[in-house]
């Protein structure tokens, strides 16, 4: 039995939300596979190689697609960690290498994102299962009382009662 329920606003919101994150990733992790050149002045003034933006790049693309999927919630979990450390490491590699606070700004502005678009998941998920869990006690209790009616009406307790 299919029942076709409509979205609820949140997650209608925490969908979309997690729709534009991973398109932002998507396509910096694009960029670096591509070796943008902005990238690059990015790369050697934080003191990394320029090969390390491929490595990003791949981590980013396939940390973006395990966000938009929704089958294995594990891969999900990774990928949200995936982004914190990286966001964290752009913080920290920006604090190391002495820039002001507009270029440290950005990495702690995304992992603020990162983190909205996590608890949006979350608080998603838990509704969902909660919401499951209720429509399958409901379905338990309609298949207990079906299966009750059918023993009180079967021939069987009828003509087994009439005995005594």
């Amino acid at each position: 039995m299919r029942t076709d329920k409509k979205p609820t606003t949140r997650s209608i919101i925490s969908r979309a939300a997690t729709i534009l994150f991973s398109l932002l990733m998507l396509m910096d992790g694009t960029a670096g596979l591509m070796r943008a050149e902005a990238g690059q002045e990015v790369m050697r003034h934080l003191g990394y190689p320029i090969y390390a933006m491929s490595i990003f790049g791949i981590a980013k693309i396939i940390g973006s697609l395990a966000l938009i999927q929704n089958k294995l919630p594990t891969l999900k979990e990774w990928a949200f960690a995936g982004f914190a450390i990286n966001f964290i490491g752009a913080f920290a590699s920006r604090v190391f290498a002495g820039d002001g606070i507009g270029l440290l700004s950005m990495p702690l502005f995304m992992l603020l994102i990162l983190f909205l678009v996590y608890f949006l998941w979350k608080k998603n998920i838990r509704i969902t299962a909660a919401r499951q869990s209720y429509i399958n006690a409901l379905k338990n209790i309609i298949c207990i009382c079906y299966n009750f009616t059918n023993l009180l009406l079967s021939d069987n307790l009828l003509s087994y009662l009439s005995l005594y």
